[in-house]
């Protein structure tokens, strides 16, 4: 990749992560109480972010190997993927920076069509398994709730059923676009934006045979590598279960013990946080970092399972801390990679 660009992506997202940094409204000393508490359990959700990274890594390694051999090194690709999120959080709307940084990597190592159509399909996946997951939720919720484990009421039985309505739409939708592709599709949709009619318009005619063949790409992994499609999606499912590590470590840490049904369900509660505090961020998908989205989230997760609204600001706090962590390792991992080539 062309120094000069990939300047440009660190930049936009170290100033993302200033901007982020003076827009987090809690004080120093309530930062440092809360990063004390935590203590090693810190290291344990550093460590476990690791781990996620890797199962996405592998996802997207079976989908470039889905059509031949994998020219990237793992270690490589972990690099790209490990920046990649990390522009994507500091990006509004996501998936607008990390794809991009990623497309242009990875194209050093393969044909451009390959690399973009692996990214587009990674990307579709890593969306499709948060469908699911959200989907899986809603189902043990209901499950907890008809044996007085969570509290039901009329307005969460309403906001379950615009849950699944939701990811349903959603799961149609990406079985389209995995059935027919989606490259061609985009830049048509793009092309009826203001501002962006123009620019769409001419960038789906000059490349609509690379588009085409991108489409090809994506329709060939779910109709001729089915193996490969389950595959990479349960590499990004079971990322998410574990994802719920996270917020597990928390409950403990606050003597959250789940009485006679114990850690296995507090651990289904920590499911239900992460699943209904990123529902509820993704929405609001188009502020950096999901600032205030996804500590809304947290509060309000806790508060409808039934515990004390200080659990869910620590969640929060600690969340964020271990976002900026790894979005700065992200960054540095950029800057090294410049200086490898």
């Amino acid at each position: 990749m062309k120094k000069r660009i990939n300047n440009l992506f660190f930049v936009i997202g170290l100033v993302a992560v200033v901007i982020m940094c003076c827009s987090f409204k809690v004080s120093f000393f309530q930062l440092w109480q809360d990063i004390t508490r935590a203590g090693y359990w810190l290291a344990a959700i550093g460590g476990l972010w690791l781990g996620l990274y890797t199962l996405n890594t592998m996802a997207w390694r079976v989908i470039i190997r889905s059509n031949g051999c994998c020219p990237v090194s793992f270690l490589r690709l972990l690099k790209f993927t490990v920046t990649g999120f990390a522009l994507n959080s500091v990006t509004p709307v996501g998936l607008l920076g990390g794809e991009a940084y990623k497309i242009m990597a990875a194209s050093q190592f393969m044909e451009v069509q390959k690399a973009t159509s692996s990214v587009i399909l990674f990307s579709m996946m890593h969306i499709f398994s948060h469908f699911w997951f959200w989907l899986t939720a809603v189902a043990v919720y209901l499950l907890l709730g008809m044996n007085g484990l969570v509290p039901m009421s009329a307005p969460v039985v309403a906001s379950m059923a615009f849950a699944v309505l939701f990811c349903g739409g959603g799961i149609y939708l990406f079985a389209k676009g995995y059935r027919y592709g989606l490259a061609v599709r985009f830049f048509r949709f793009v092309a009826r934006i203001p501002g962006l009619r123009k620019w769409g318009r001419h960038f789906g005619e000059r490349h609509h045979e690379d588009l085409l063949k991108i489409d090809r790409q994506i329709a060939e992994l779910h109709r001729q590598n089915k193996r490969s499609f389950y595959a990479s999606f349960f590499l990004e499912y079971v990322g998410r279960l574990l994802q719920s590590l996270e917020i597990f470590f928390m409950l403990i840490l606050f003597g959250i013990d789940g009485g006679s049904g114990g850690y296995g369900l507090v651990f289904l509660y920590a499911f239900l946080i992460l699943a209904f505090t990123s529902l509820f961020a993704n929405l609001l998908g188009f502020m950096p970092m999901q600032v205030g989205g996804r500590e809304g989230g947290f509060a309000m997760s806790v508060v409808l399972l039934g515990m004390s609204g200080e659990i869910g600001i620590f969640i929060g706090i600690i969340c964020r801390v271990r976002e900026l962590f790894w979005t700065l390792t992200g960054l540095l991992l950029m800057k090294l990679e410049v200086k490898s080539n």
